[in-house]
């Protein structure tokens, strides 16, 4: 029997969150954004679940796109960073992937490219990325103005152009609606379709929503937007990874007694404390403080202690029903909230899902 360190990640909640995205947006083609192997979740697995209802899916990068295409997707895929070389190009056209143009030499590239196609030859599909204000990717408007009037009149015909918002998970930022604002004037100024809104705009700024929406963190079921944002959201999401480990230990210690690695954790009473099989090397983050919820036998307890590679430390005294060697907890998921493990953390559920290692055996069912 395998280790009892098991990620059950749920299909149906998957699809009941990408369609309340297509009923927060339903003038919006939605992409599902399946990079970094599907947000800890599984690339091809969500993909595949993915297939018969999404508009198309978003990538990273080129390698992650053919993994999708040799899976057997096939929806338009686009590929956020686009072209990390010249050619690039080639298997774009050869996987027929959609590519963002966010720096003047991938124009230069495509230029060079475009010559030496023949006759009637297939050309990629180019979404132009503009910098709005993020500062990270993209052209500055007059590098626009420039790629849009370099590149033949072709690649304008299925064009995007796409911004980034800088403080997407507090949509009452202004900084938000600065972004908007010069993303629109530059489609109109070029008549082109945008692509803006991120999770946090789909479920909260009907305003952002353009011909194509990007489903990011939301697609799985965590909260996209910063919970002191005054914006709330419009749709019900489900959770669908829950990340469980066993008791692998279970000890009665006295008061004083400490727990962990540099015993930073003594007991102010008689304790049990049970051992949980699930460490940093699985993905738990070791930064983790003592007080960090977990779930079990329908009650929240501590973390205790410093988390180590292979396992963690909870302090069970409290839990109404006793537990036993093999009982199962929950780190988060159906019962607690990634985003609530993520503010005592002091990160984001992003990282909390995206960091699971292949240690962990994940399991695909339907609720």
């Amino acid at each position: 029997m395998p280790r009892q360190t098991i990620a059950h990640i749920d299909m149906n909640a998957l699809l009941h969150n990408y369609q309340q995205a297509k009923i927060a947006a339903p003038q919006s083609q939605t992409m599902a954004v399946v990079k970094a192997d599907g947000y800890g979740h599984g690339m091809l697995k969500v993909a595949q679940t993915l297939a018969e209802v999404a508009d198309g899916f978003a990538v990273a990068f080129v390698d992650e796109a053919i993994a999708c295409r040799d899976a057997g997707l096939t929806q338009p895929i686009l590929v956020l960073e686009g072209a990390h070389s010249p050619e690039d190009l080639d298997l774009a056209v050869d996987y027929d992937l959609w590519l963002v143009m966010h720096q003047p030499e991938q124009i230069d590239w495509l230029i060079e490219f475009d010559r030496t196609l023949m006759p009637g030859a297939t050309k990629p599909t180019v979404w132009f990325k503009c910098d709005t204000g993020l500062h990270r990717l993209g052209l500055s408007p007059q590098a626009l103005h420039d790629a849009l009037n370099q590149v033949p009149s072709s690649y304008l015909e299925k064009a995007v152009l796409m911004g980034h918002f800088a403080c997407a998970d507090d949509l009452s930022n202004p900084m938000n609606t600065q972004q908007l604002m010069q993303l629109n004037d530059l489609a109109k100024k070029y008549q082109l379709p945008i692509s803006m809104a991120n999770s946090p705009a789909i479920v909260a700024d009907s305003h952002s929503h353009g011909k194509w929406n990007r489903l990011g963190i939301a697609l799985y079921g965590a909260e996209p937007l910063n919970q002191s944002s005054a914006t709330q959201s419009n749709v019900m999401l489900k959770p669908v990874m829950t990340l469980k480990a066993a008791i692998i230990g279970l000890r009665h210690i006295q008061s004083g007694e400490a727990v962990g690695y540099g015993q930073i954790w003594h007991a102010q009473r008689d304790s049990v404390i049970a051992t949980v099989a699930i460490g940093y090397g699985d993905g738990y983050p070791r930064h983790a403080p003592c007080g960090t919820p977990v779930y079990i036998h329908g009650q929240l307890v501590p973390l205790v202690g410093r988390v180590s590679m292979d396992m963690i430390t909870i302090d069970v005294t409290d839990l109404i029903q006793v537990p036993i060697i093999g009982d199962m907890v929950e780190l988060w998921g159906a019962n607690l909230s990634v985003t609530t493990v993520a503010e005592h953390v002091k990160t984001i559920n992003y990282e909390l899902v995206t960091r699971i290692s292949t240690r962990v055996t994940k399991t695909y069912h339907n609720t």
